[in-house]
């Protein structure tokens, strides 16, 4: 079941969202620890224009699978917020299809160790599911997951776009020792992931091996809210904007699209 969610035949030859990562990954980019493959929104590669979505090539790769591990325990809570001490951790981003269009109502469901590396297999410390929003996007609040013996730091996850298979992975921490040495770790799976105060940032894309074909036209309409953020500009970072009645400080360069209003994502704007 879960084995639908990676290609068995590679295609020969470098696509374009490798480049684009490889350009990323070699130039230092402000307010990252560490380097992380390019978000699946910014892949716009050589490709032209952005659309509504983010575009990708046809030719993208799902997220990689990994293994449940020993710890996983169904029926979680249904919760965005894994409350618990340690230091605090947002992970954000958006869920696509193989043509980068944006998955609602896909099943999220995380767990990971408490920050001295244990798993709560009793209760549901540290577990919790939720639904990608009409825009495909989530957002996880919990605290950065503590180490055990034999593996580097982690979060567990299972994503499942309605009525298609399970995708189980795990995603991981940039510039962490352990990355080395861990064998079950894949840099594609590495988060972008900032520090902000005493906490940190994450983002991270998903993409699902779901067929479907993006949207072409660009939204027309001015989005809700008021101020000087428009969708379809190209924002650099430092670029001030306000929306709704506050500022904010465009965090990553990006083309605006609908559905990332600065509220709604803290990877690419923070209030100012």
């Amino acid at each position: 079941m879960e084995g639908e969610n990676t290609r068995a035949d590679k295609q020969g030859g470098i696509s374009r969202k490798t480049l684009f990562k490889a350009a990323l990954i070699a130039t230092p980019v402000p307010f990252l620890i560490g380097q992380a493959p390019a978000l699946a929104r910014n892949a716009a590669g050589s490709g032209g224009p952005l659309t509504p979505t983010p575009y990708c090539d046809d030719g993208d790769d799902p997220t990689p699978e990994q293994m449940e591990g020993p710890y996983f325990k169904p029926n979680s809570p249904r919760r965005a917020v894994l409350p618990g001490m340690g230091t605090a951790l947002t992970v954000s981003g958006y869920v696509f299809g193989l043509a980068c269009q944006p998955l609602a109502n896909v099943l999220l469901d995380f767990w990971q160790a408490d920050r001295n590396g244990a798993y709560d297999n009793v209760t549901y410390n540290f577990r919790g599911h939720q639904y990608t929003n009409a825009q495909g996007a989530f957002k996880l609040t919990t605290v950065v997951p503590g180490l055990y013996p034999g593996r580097t730091r982690h979060i567990h996850v299972k994503a499942q776009a309605p009525g298609r298979p399970i995708l189980t992975t795990q995603l991981y921490f940039p510039g962490e020792p352990r990355n080395n040495t861990d064998t079950l770790f894949d840099p594609r799976l590495l988060m972008t992931v900032r520090t902000v105060g005493t906490g940190r940032e994450a983002t991270f894309d998903f993409v699902l091996n779901v067929q479907g074909v993006p949207p072409t036209d660009p939204p027309t309409s001015p989005p809700p809210g008021g101020g000087t953020w428009k969708v379809g500009v190209t924002y650099q970072a430092g670029d001030q904007v306000t929306y709704g009645g506050a500022s904010y400080r465009c965090l990553q360069g990006h083309q605006s699209q609908a559905g990332w209003e600065p509220p709604s994502v803290p990877a690419l704007w923070q209030r100012a």
